[in-house]
């Protein structure tokens, strides 16, 4: 009698412990694999890749004006900045628009103007600042690292 009591309350033990979901109102065994999920790679809008390459342009920049050397030439893909496709199309409006070109004017006049070179340059990190507060705000932590010492 013993071993049958052990052995039932054994079973119940493990049946209740099978885990089981609901789905549709149907109990489902949640070990079944009824639905698979895909795995998706985020990929970067042609915006998102060029906004990361002048981040690392204006890191380097950075260092460059930080120990008195060259500027350098001005990094033409930088104009691509009006055409690239955004993430989300809706954002390249003329609000964009204008933020990208006091954005772009400031980066060439580093370029034009090496003896204004940290003033141009402070100014166009400012415009990155200023767009992301009403754009996207994410990047701001990251782009205030390239605010000169």
């Amino acid at each position: 009698m013993r071993k049958l009591i052990l052995f039932s309350s054994s079973f119940l033990f493990f049946i209740s412990c099978e885990k089981k979901a609901s789905v549709d109102g149907k109990l489902v065994d949640s070990t079944s694999t009824t639905e698979k999920k895909k795995f998706e790679m985020y990929e970067f809008s042609e915006m998102a890749m060029l906004m990361e390459q002048m981040y690392v342009d204006n890191q380097r920049l950075k260092e460059r004006l930080e120990k008195g050397e060259p500027v350098g030439e001005f990094p033409a893909h930088f104009a691509k900045i009006h055409k690239a496709v955004m993430t989300d199309p809706s954002e390249n409006d003329a609000f964009f628009k204008e933020n990208a070109q006091v954005f772009l004017t400031a980066q060439e006049m580093i370029y034009k103007e090496p003896e204004k070179a940290k003033e141009h340059y402070a100014k166009a990190i400012q415009a990155c600042i200023s767009c992301h507060e009403v754009k996207c705000s994410g990047p701001i932590p990251r782009i205030k690292k390239l605010q000169l010492n």
